[in-house]
């Protein structure tokens, strides 16, 4: 429900700033395995993020720069799983188990230093569970 006051809003994407471009491309690409939509080499790279997109740009290429303060949250099937495929290594935090509602999740660093917080998904309902 959203007041008089409130936009109605969706996450459609999110802006990193990069100094290594390349490395951050090849972290984004192979180590979490997001799909290349769209490149302009030496500017950005943006990836396909569920319905959503993540995009990588040049430090410096914009006349409009951000603060270098962010975190990406990521939804994943399986919590486990994914720390696997990415290695467990690269984890800096996580909390493995639910606790006190709060989903299972894991964070890592790209190789800016931003923050990628996994988050696994939750169960879905089976159809009619929820109606009245």
């Amino acid at each position: 429900m959203t007041g008089k006051n409130e936009l109605d809003v969706r996450l459609i994407g999110v802006e990193l700033y990069f100094d290594d471009l390349q490395q951050g491309k090849r972290f984004y690409g192979e180590t979490l395995g997001l799909d290349l939509w769209d490149e302009d080499p030496g500017h950005h790279a943006r990836f396909h993020a569920g319905q959503a997109f993540v995009c990588l740009e040049r430090k410096g290429s914009e006349s409009y720069p951000s603060r270098d303060k962010a975190v990406i949250f990521l939804e994943v099937p399986t919590l486990a799983e994914a720390v696997r495929r990415i290695g467990e290594e690269r984890i800096i935090e996580m909390k493995p188990h639910s606790e006190g509602g709060r989903r299972p999740w894991a964070v890592l660093h790209d190789p800016e230093g931003y923050n990628i917080v996994l988050l696994e998904a939750l169960p879905h309902a089976p159809a009619g569970e929820n109606a009245n």
